[in-house]
């Protein structure tokens, strides 16, 4: 195996790689398509059985780089990572495989990790989180991803719900992962990436010098329990949302074929966080299926002009980003770039509006292609490439999928007709939905509705079998993407002396689309406070407390809230005010 030698200390000796420059890659003629893809789409089209043993690292991930090595595949790599200061990392399928077979024997040996125990990995883009991904598949110990913006309080959640065998995350986040280690009993290893080494801690770097590079994947049923996922609620602490191997490993042939239109010889960048979901789906599992090139830009923040820039630098053919994102880019002038290889667009998570879909076509000449899915299900409906994009609307359903609207008992509703938007898990449940919310039954049977899984978003479908969304049937908070329960604010506020009661609902935004917006009555000793001053306090704290993506963009102190007969507080009263509805 030769390695190529490269960059940045931070990344362990073995991990610098360096590959052919950007230039080679304009103009790649697109391959046939491969069997690959072939075989797994037809496995969502219900025309072949599934498989009763599936591993995506060994079935899929290891056949590219068979394919790669008798010149079955484009010379394109396998995943690209770039950072501002203009540093690369390019590895090959086969480059990947090796160095993900280095983790998978740090995990099992150096952290002594089982498989089925569960491992949090919390950290930023950096190329190790797509490799400690695969290690996992590879030993089958579950992978639980987190967002850089956890705080101490959300890290002690996770592991104490999980029960964590090991957390794995960088410099930034390990002192609040030592503080919450007294009350984590199941802990047994940490792991850091980071240039040096810390106490009590091992050390990836270091380890992977020393790693053998010989691993023999684990066989895994279709079935079996890949990875686990926390979902926020309107009432509650996180769902974890399982999902097994064969759900999102191949659940998401259709998608990355047909709606992100990708094939070997393409590109793809995800903007999205490693911490949500949108990664796995559009940075691990879809474009890695149809053997396409999964690019990152570490991208510590969003910058319009950073994404603009990227576009136009390398050779990206497939972009993906949320609605937010587009409507801000569009607002940088992007008719001062040239795109020169981008040619399809999607994005997902919030509704797009059709006027900044409008204004994308005009200064790019892409159109922006929508999908529509969740964390317990893959794409749910899409506009697919060659589908007429009705502006607004969420596409078509995507197979193996029934997608119905549905009313509340579970009873299929007419064309042009508002309900909740169901998926048809009876008589059969699509291998591609969640196994289970862990230790949830509860809320796992509450998910079903008559023959339905309902989504609880509500929507409504037209003659030709659009679907269309209309809004959340519960309290969730959609803000630039990033899903917010109320509980998790209003938990976080009433831990402030001066909150005597909250309320937490979405509010319209201009540029986010909808931001928290907290209702709150004061404690009598802090009514007679400045409310701007009182204001910037509390969104002070709820940033200490909770995940800073969380706290309330707008506060209003008022003297009581709207409450039932039985005193629960009506939230949909206050959000259909600031709606206007």
């Amino acid at each position: 195996f030769i390695m190529r030698t490269f960059i940045k200390s931070w990344i362990p000796q073995c991990l610098r790689i360096f590959g052919s420059p950007c230039r080679l890659f304009h103009g790649c003629s697109r391959l046939f398509t491969s069997q690959i893809i072939s075989y797994y789409d037809s496995i969502n089209q219900c025309k072949k059985e599934l498989p009763e043993y599936f591993n995506f690292a060994s079935d899929v991930l290891d056949e590219w780089s068979r394919l790669e090595k008798v010149g079955r595949r484009t010379a394109n790599p396998a995943f690209w990572w770039v950072n501002d200061e203009g540093e690369e990392v390019k590895w090959s399928f086969e480059e990947l495989g090796f160095l993900s077979r280095k983790a998978a024997n740090i995990l099992s040996e150096a952290c002594g990790l089982q498989r089925g125990d569960k491992v949090i990995v919390v950290l930023p883009r950096v190329p190790e989180w797509w490799l400690l991904y695969i290690a996992c598949m590879r030993t089958g110990i579950i992978f639980v991803s987190g967002t850089s913006q956890l705080t101490a309080k959300d890290i002690l959640y996770r592991l104490q719900s999980l029960k964590a065998k090991c957390i794995i995350t960088n410099d930034t986040l390990a002192p609040a992962v030592e503080s919450v280690i007294p009350d984590c009993q199941f802990l047994k290893s940490k792991l850091i990436v980071a240039k040096g080494s810390r106490d009590g801690w091992l050390n990836l770097k270091e380890l992977f010098a020393v790693s053998p590079a010989d691993h023999k994947c684990v066989k895994t049923r279709s079935q079996d329990p890949m990875m686990i996922s926390f979902t926020s609620g309107s009432t509650g602490f996180p769902k974890m949302v399982v999902q097994s191997h064969s759900s999102y490993g191949i659940g998401f042939a259709i998608s990355g074929r047909y709606w992100m239109n990708l094939t070997p010889s393409d590109i793809m960048w995800n903007t999205s966080d490693t911490g949500w979901i949108k990664s796995a789906w559009s940075s691990v599992f879809a474009p890695w299926i149809c053997g396409s090139c999964v690019f990152v830009h570490n991208l510590p923040q969003f910058k319009p002009e950073v994404i603009a820039e990227t576009l136009s630098r390398y050779p990206i053919t497939t972009f993906c980003t949320v609605p937010t994102a587009y409507s801000m880019l569009v607002q940088h002038d992007l008719s001062r770039y040239k795109f020169m290889s981008l040619k399809h667009c999607v994005t997902g998570g919030e509704p797009l509006s059709p006027e900044v879909m409008a204004k994308w076509k005009i200064q790019t000449g892409v159109d922006i292609h929508e999908g529509y899915g969740q964390t317990e299900t893959v794409t749910i409906c899409a506009n697919m490439k060659g589908m007429e994009i009705k502006p607004g609307s969420l596409g078509k359903p995507v197979p193996p999928y029934d997608v119905q609207i549905i009313d509340d008992h579970g009873a299929i509703l007419p064309a042009g007709e508002e309900g909740n938007i169901g998926v048809r898990v009876k008589p059969t449940r699509p291998f591609c939905m969640f196994s289970e919310y862990l230790d949830n039954p509860e809320k796992t049977a509450a998910s079903v509705c008559g023959n339905f899984y309902v989504t609880g978003d509500r929507g409504i479908m037209c003659e030709e079998g659009y679907v269309w969304f209309v809004g959340r049937a519960d309290d969730i908070i959609n803000s630039s993407g990033y899903r917010i329960g109320p509980f998790e604010v209003e938990s976080a506020l009433m831990q402030h002396p001066a909150v005597s009661e909250v309320a937490v609902v979405s509010s319209p935004d201009p540029v986010r689309g909808e931001v928290v917006k907290a209702f709150i009555v004061l404690a009598p000793a802090y009514v007679s406070r400045d409310p701007e001053k009182l204001t910037l306090e509390l969104q002070q704290h709820v940033k200490k407390v909770t995940a800073p993506y969380k706290y309330p963009r707008k506060v209003e102190f008022v003297q009581d809230l709207p409450k039932t007969t039985t005193g629960k507080i009506q939230r949909k009263v206050l959000r259909n005010k600031e709606w206007g509805r």
